[in-house]
């Protein structure tokens, strides 16, 4: 199995770190969360949210249906035959994408469609996400698990938003990205967590660029040739 998995907290790095390394080592890259977010985009949109439930759900995507297209060396979501990338990452999907994601069927689901795609590619895949490690590949032979402190999370995500990340707007990001922590580590199914044979890889004092380095030097050595 060609699998890189990587796992961590909301605003770690992980998908800047896996788009980078799938990058430099030829590689494609798969994010989990886009496929929840373009599951939460089609409910929004098409279901009365009465109708959110797994079973409802399910019958919507394979309606439009949805699925994961390899663009370039990057796995986006289509929904209906429409890559739907930019519209994933608006607020109103953002605030609702949790839930969704929380519905058993919705993750079993998504968990098929992501190893349909890994089995499919050729070379090999860097998937990130919050149970990559855990439970949608097990076996994968690097797994990381990509963390910073808070205060250094919430200054990134407010950076990444174009805010000037002043000491008060820190705090606050940094209460909301702790709360989700709580949410991530304690919820029933699939709860964010290290897998044990996972790389631990605390990247508050290291550059973007460092922490690729990092990651693809132990895939270099996991992954002769």
């Amino acid at each position: 199995m060609r699998v890189i998995a990587i796992d961590g907290p909301s605003a770690s790095g992980k998908s800047s770190t896996a788009a980078l390394v799938a990058r430099r080592l030829g590689w494609a890259h798969l994010d989990s969360g886009a496929l929840y977010r373009a599951v939460t985009l089609a409910a929004i949109d098409r279901l009365a949210e009465p109708d959110w439930t797994g079973s409802r759900i399910l019958a919507l995507a394979q309606q439009l249906p949805m699925r994961l297209v390899l663009v370039g060396e990057t796995f986006r979501p289509e929904v209906a035959g429409v890559d739907v990338e930019r519209e994933i990452r608006s607020d109103r999907v953002t605030a609702h994408v949790s839930r969704i994601a929380a519905i058993p069927e919705v993750r079993e689901w998504v968990n098929a469609r992501q190893r349909e795609a890994v089995a499919r590619h050729p070379v090999g895949v860097v998937v990130d996400g919050r149970d990559i490690g855990t439970v949608v590949f097990p076996n994968a032979p690097l797994k990381i698990f990509l963390t910073a402190t808070p205060e250094e999370r919430a200054r990134r995500r407010l950076t990444q938003r174009g805010q000037s990340p002043d000491a008060g707007q820190r705090a606050r990001e940094g209460q909301a990205l702790e709360a989700r922590d709580r949410a991530d580590t304690t919820r029933p199914i699939a709860p964010l967590r290290p897998a044990p044979d996972a790389v631990l890889l605390d990247s508050t004092r290291l550059s973007l660029d460092e922490q690729v380095e990092r990651v693809a030097a132990l895939a270099r050595g996991r992954f002769p040739g």
